[in-house]
């Protein structure tokens, strides 16, 4: 098991950029895949991007594809989600997650994550 809390979010105007970080403790943190999922009123939940294990596997929502970069220091048992180029519709709660995976495998499906950290706020501006 694992337990998440994220950080990083904020409010920033239309281009611009924030890091979100997810920080893990319990056991084996480089067994878990981790994701990055978003909510906003009146919208459905999007998984928006996704990492392996030992971070040779990424997915990424077409949404976000191109402005996105997801990564992981398992040293540091922390995962961050790089966000560039922000747009008004980016706007929602951010939940990193973890999954039991496979090394390469990144699930894209939040029935297969069964850890979720608190959430942070991001809201971009026009």
């Amino acid at each position: 098991q694992v337990q998440l809390v994220e950080s990083g979010g904020g409010l920033v105007q239309a281009g611009g950029s924030l890091r979100l970080s997810c920080a893990a403790s319990g056991r084996a943190f480089s067994s878990y895949a981790m994701g990055w999922v978003r909510q906003a009123p009146g919208k459905e939940r999007e998984f928006v991007a996704g990492i392996s294990r030992d971070g040779g596997g990424v997915y990424y929502a077409d949404s976000v594809k191109g402005r996105f970069t997801v990564s992981r220091d398992n040293a540091k048992n922390t995962a961050y989600l790089q966000m560039n180029s922000l747009k008004p519709e980016d706007t929602a709660a951010y939940y990193c997650a973890a999954a039991v995976a496979s090394t390469f495998v990144v699930p894209r499906n939040p029935l297969n994550y069964n850890s979720w950290g608190q959430g942070t706020q991001v809201t971009v501006s026009s």
